[in-house]
């Protein structure tokens, strides 16, 4: 699998080193991000609820800058409302692919190569605790994609 690097300009202010909002710090080391996100896109693909809910925090926040979700709210809170959300995604995960987002592990929505979007992750004790969906154009038009060097 591809590792892509997005720059996300227009972003919320996030620590290129944390890949978290600034001023808070991981607990969660860049090795077991990238265990936990293969296992969140794993459970995506696998359509399983189970999985998915087993590596968001309970109290987990999904932002989507598109006002997307339901009731064309920008905020969902809660493992259980968010992976169903999520799973709702499950038939065209086969076009998501991990990246760093902001130098943080994140995923990147990429069919026949074409930036569609991205997911930004927020970590704690292993988990999942925030996931910024990133899919407005003028958002999207400031992510640079670049495969990392060796």
């Amino acid at each position: 699998t591809e590792i892509y690097t997005l720059s996300l300009h227009d972003a919320l202010p996030i620590s290129p080193h944390q890949g978290r909002p600034a001023g808070q710090a991981s607990a969660v080391d860049p090795g077991r991000q990238r265990q936990v996100v293969e296992a969140f896109l794993g459970a995506l693909r696998d359509g399983d609820f189970e999985a998915l809910v087993a590596v968001l925090d309970p109290d987990v926040l999904l932002r989507d800058d598109s006002a997307g979700l339901p009731g064309g709210a920008s905020l969902m809170r809660g493992a259980r409302a968010v992976g169903a959300h999520a799973l709702g995604f499950s038939r065209s995960a086969k076009f998501v692919e991990p990246a760093l987002v902001d130098g943080a592990v994140g995923l990147a929505i990429v069919p026949q190569g074409r930036l569609m979007g991205a997911l930004g992750f927020t970590f704690s004790g292993g988990k999942i605790t925030e996931i910024d969906m990133i899919s407005a154009p003028e958002r999207l038009r400031e992510v640079d994609l670049a495969a990392p060097g060796p």
